[in-house]
C-alpha cells in the first residue's frame, strides 16, 4: 500500500459515496487508477466493506453503556456460549474478550434507563456462566470516529 492508497483510505473513511471522480480530482488522478486500486483494495480485504451511520439519538437510541462482564470460569465452552448468546442481542453494538480483571466489555444501545434495567435483567444476566456485570452510563460522548488512522 502507498501513499496514494493512503490517501484514497482516508477520503472513503470520511465519506463512502464519493465517486470515484471525486477522488480523482482531490487526489490529482485520473478515474480508472482511482477504480483500479479500490477494487484491488476492496478484493485484498483491506476495504472490508461500505456503511450507513446513523443518528442513534434521532432514532430514539439516546443511552449508551459499557458493561464489564465476568463470567463464572475462563473456559472455550463458556466463552463459546456466552459469545453465541450476545451476539443475538441486537442491544450490544461492540464486544470485546479483554484480559485484566474482567472478562469481556460491552457497548450496548437502549433508548434509556428503564431498557436497560429489562435488558440487563432478562437478557444479559440470564445468559449462562455471567457471574459479575459492571455498567458505566455515558453522560456525553467526546469523541466517536469509525476512521482508523492510516
Amino acid at each position: 500500500m502507498d501513499n496514494t492508497d493512503k490517501k484514497i483510505l482516508r477520503l472513503l473513511q470520511k465519506n463512502a459515496q464519493l465517486t470515484f471522480k471525486e477522488i480523482a480530482d482531490q487526489i490529482n488522478l485520473t478515474q480508472t487508477p482511482v477504480f483500479d486500486r479500490v477494487k484491488r483494495m476492496e478484493k485484498e480485504g483491506i476495504i472490508s466493506k461500505y456503511v450507513t451511520i446513523l443518528n442513534r439519538q434521532k432514532l430514539g437510541n439516546s443511552l449508551t453503556v459499557y458493561s464489564q462482564v465476568t463470567l463464572i470460569k475462563q473456559t472455550i465452552e463458556v466463552s463459546s456460549k456466552f459469545d453465541e448468546a450476545i451476539s443475538k442481542l441486537p442491544e450490544v453494538v461492540e464486544c470485546h474478550f479483554v484480559s485484566g480483571s474482567f472478562d469481556y466489555l460491552l457497548k450496548i444501545i437502549v433508548p434509556d434507563m428503564e431498557t436497560y434495567h429489562q435488558f440487563h435483567q432478562m437478557k444479559l444476566s440470564v445468559i449462562p456462566g455471567v457471574s459479575l456485570i459492571n455498567s458505566y452510563f455515558v453522560m456525553s460522548e467526546v469523541k466517536s470516529t469509525t476512521e482508523i488512522p492510516i
